[in-house]
């Protein structure tokens, strides 16, 4: 990946090249952004530029060798984590096929893809990881470049890996860079943000998000700038816009609404059993889509239909279902998907924790 690949954002690109230029290169630094935003790109293009063998002043040159090797994600002196089944025996160089394939599709997927990709409900780092770290960092270079270690997805660090890790971190051995790329940086470990150098990724802007999508697809500038709206800044849900990958996530949670509004316990209970069976993550995505519903449901309530962010399906389930909805129920309904969502990540049972919101939401749209 080089800097010139990326879309826009010149201001954070200049600030990492100017790392590198005046000598200020932290020894772990952490890239946090939102979903569908640059961090990953960003870290594999600055990895890219620290290694590079023939540097220009705006990006790396991409025809040396360390650059090449690189851009096929297989420099022997760069180290690439992230969330797996865990345990001995699935590190994650046991996938590096799949994650060669993963992000050279498109640098902007989520954990939600890749656990997909890679067919396991859900991920974390081990301990494992850490421990054939550490030793593979005792090693000289390859190459007599930085050695390079790239955590991503960081946040899903067990607790016991990212305690392994802090020495390292504070006290790595010379000329070794860690950068670490996050969603949710509150998940991590504060004593692992304290031990980095944060490098705050912004969401993109609609123009570079337009920008990106008449560079790499082949859709009208009309739809584009529709696209580009809609995603408020994520490329990823931008892609999914796209590939109407989306489509069967709302057709799923409108007819859950639906299926609620009538308090039919004979289709929840199998939509209970439907929604126990998928992964970890989709079931947080399932419930974090619900919240943005009702967010806008929220906003067509109090007459900010302009700033609705929704088209066809989406757009008309939002105006007739808000007919059922409250103010008052609807803040009610709101705080149950984030409590909900909170138990999911903390592993409590999917099935109860689902047939719990739907009789909840059910009473409270009865209660009108």
């Amino acid at each position: 990946m080089l800097f010139r690949e990326i879309t826009g954002l010149p201001d954070i690109k200049q600030s990492l090249i100017g790392t590198i230029a005046n000598n200020h290169v932290a020894h772990a630094q952490l890239f946090h952004g939102n979903e569908g935003t640059a961090n990953l790109a960003l870290a594999l293009a600055y990895a890219t530029y620290v290694n590079c063998e023939d540097k220009q002043a705006d990006d790396a040159c991409g025809r040396c060798p360390s650059c090449i090797k690189m851009s096929k994600l297989a420099h022997p002196d760069v180290t690439y984590i992230f969330p797996t089944a865990g345990g001995k025996s699935v590190l994650s160089e046991n996938f590096m096929p799949q994650w060669r394939n993963f992000v050279k599709a498109t640098p902007f997927g989520n954990l939600s893809d890749w656990l997909e990709k890679i067919g396991i409900k859900q991920g974390n780092i081990p301990a494992e990881e850490a421990r054939q770290l550490i030793q593979k960092l005792s090693l000289k270079s390859y190459e007599g470049g930085y050695k390079i270690v790239i955590i991503w997805q960081a946040e899903c660090l067990h607790n016991t890996t990212a305690n392994a890790l802090l020495k390292i971190l504070e006290e790595p051995p010379e000329q070794t860079l860690f950068l670490l790329v996050v969603n949710s940086m509150e998940r991590l470990l504060t004593t692992i943000i304290s031990r980095t150098q944060r490098v705050a990724i912004r969401k993109f802007s609609e123009t570079e998000i337009t920008e990106y999508l008449l560079k790499y697809k082949d859709i009208s500038q009309e739809r584009v700038r529709q696209i580009a709206f809609l995603a408020e800044g994520n490329i990823h849900r931008a892609l999914e816009i796209v590939d109407k990958s989306d489509d069967d996530d709302h057709a799923w949670f409108a007819n859950w609404m639906r299926m609620c509004y009538a308090l039919n316990l004979q289709k929840l209970v199998p939509m209970a059993d439907e929604f126990d069976a998928k992964s970890k993550e989709q079931q947080k995505g399932i419930l974090e889509y619900g919240l943005s519903i009702f967010r806008e449901i929220f906003l067509y309530r109090n007459g900010g239909q302009s700033l609705i962010r929704l088209e066809n399906d989406e757009l008309v389930f939002v105006q007739k279902f808000s007919a059922a909805i409250n103010l008052n129920n609807l803040e009610q309904i709101t705080e149950v998907l984030s409590e909900s969502h909170f138990h999911i990540e903390r592993n409590a049972r999917a099935k109860i924790v689902f047939l719990d919101i739907s009789l909840i939401i059910a009473r409270l749209m009865t209660k009108g």
